[in-house]
């Protein structure tokens, strides 16, 4: 049976075409996201008492997940030196089987640094002060609690997070350096498409691992930003890289403007 390819792009017409009712679907939806908001900002800012198991899980999915974003962002890396250097061996070095390998290892990378930290952090003994200087549970602030001298400690774990976020944050750099130099002999085009693709990820890369670097490669001190700034890479460059990532793609872009003269186009009918 012969497949018809004429088709080449879908128009979801969501919910209701009727003005009047995405009128009402937007008022619904937004007050159910401004509702969910609310509602875990009101957690974030009310729930101040946590268990020591429920802390120790928070330290595991807070290094947990930032550690699958360096791998991430890493493999990124590779996806676009392979696609713009190699353009040719791309669908052969980039094929699934290699794409699931890489993904699997991302996950086991991750699990293994998260759960390095918990055992670690399982061994420090609390027995006076139960008090948190901090919006969520991670080893830095759960130190200044322990009943021990944790000087050495603070210090051997700074040394290998700083070393972990800054070699990653380099390696990265200069491969994105190597990159944009490999650019000079493309055409003009493929010049402006992969420097806009490059730009967007090296913008992630440096919103990521700033904050990072800043947080972890310090000796044993605490500073008041330590919050905002925790804050910022643990929830606010999250919730940039879809407006980052997407943005700056042609494709979105032009999928965008024809959705935008779609709704103009049937504005204009009625």
């Amino acid at each position: 049976m012969q497949q018809n390819h004429s088709v080449t792009e879908f128009i979801l017409l969501g919910l209701t075409q009727d003005a009047m009712k995405q009128k009402m679907v937007f008022v619904i939806f937004f007050i159910f996201y401004v509702g969910t908001v609310v509602g875990n900002l009101l957690i974030i800012v009310t729930i101040k008492i946590i268990s020591y198991n429920e802390c120790m899980t928070q330290v595991f999915a807070l290094h947990f997940f930032g550690g699958m974003e360096i791998f991430v962002l890493i493999l990124m890396a590779i996806d676009r030196y392979v696609a713009i250097c190699k353009p040719l061996q791309n669908p052969t070095i980039m094929r699934r089987q290699v794409c699931i390998i890489l993904i699997a290892l991302a996950w086991m990378g991750s699990f293994i640094h998260s759960i390095t930290k918990v055992i670690l952090a399982l061994k420090l003994p609390f027995c006076g002060p139960n008090m948190i200087d901090h919006y969520c549970c991670d080893l830095q602030p759960l130190l200044k609690l322990a009943c021990m001298d944790t000087y050495l400690i603070n210090l051997e774990w700074a040394t290998n997070r700083g070393a972990i976020c800054t070699s990653s944050f380099v390696i990265l750099m200069i491969s994105y350096i190597v990159i944009l130099h490999s650019l000079q002999n493309h055409s003009a085009e493929g010049r402006k498409k992969a420097l806009s693709t490059c730009t967007s990820h090296i913008i992630g890369v440096v919103l990521f691992f700033v904050p990072c670097i800043f947080i972890y490669t310090r000796p044993p001190t605490t500073f008041p930003m330590d919050k905002m700034v925790t804050v910022f890479y643990t929830i606010g460059t999250p919730f940039l890289n879809p407006l980052i990532y997407t943005l700056r793609n042609a494709e979105v872009k032009n999928a965008m403007k024809k959705l935008w003269h779609i709704k103009i186009a049937s504005k204009s009918k009625r």
